[in-house]
């Protein structure tokens, strides 16, 4: 059945910032609420930029998706692709880290890079509120490096969680 669902019928994609220079200043993504779903895919992708000017996002959550009480949201997994041209599909490299909040991307300043990281909504502080997320990315210093960010929400909870519902 999953295979005859369009991409739209199963997951909500919403803009955490739309490419921009990462070189002008800190790029807060928008806040997203994982209450109506299970999971979040944070995808951040860049263009080539200067060697040692490397992105680093940080993970914060919140108790509302206005960004009420944020704090730290730990994770150790991050998925990377880096390359001269990501233009052909290739393989992510998975990343394991220490639990943090924040991954800095050294695969190379002079590379396009693309990163994904997979948010449970049960890695929420939910037992003290905590339902919403957002993603930033630090100013990678004085080289322009173009940058955009967005989030993948799927494992929708209810039929109305914001994805499209088929007329079939």
């Amino acid at each position: 059945m999953l295979m005859n669902a369009r991409l739209t019928e199963m997951v909500q994609i919403v803009s955490g910032f739309v490419p921009v220079n990462l070189a002008t200043a800190v790029n807060d993504g928008d806040w997203v609420s994982l209450a109506d779903f299970a999971r979040c895919a944070i995808v951040f992708f860049a263009g080539a930029g200067s060697g040692g000017e490397d992105p680093v996002i940080t993970v914060t959550q919140a108790k509302d998706s206005a960004g009420t009480s944020p704090k730290a949201l730990n994770f150790t997994r991050v998925d990377a692709k880096a390359a001269t041209a990501l233009t052909t599909p290739g393989t992510f490299t998975a990343v394991t880290q220490a639990a943090a909040n924040t991954y800095t991307e050294t695969g190379g300043g002079a590379l396009q890079k693309m990163l994904v990281i997979d948010i449970k909504a049960d890695d929420l502080d939910a037992n003290n509120g905590y339902s919403a997320l957002r993603a930033s990315v630090g100013d990678v210093g004085s080289g322009a490096q173009l940058g955009g960010l967005f989030y993948i929400l799927y494992g929708a909870r209810y039929s109305n969680a914001g994805v499209v519902s088929s007329a079939l």
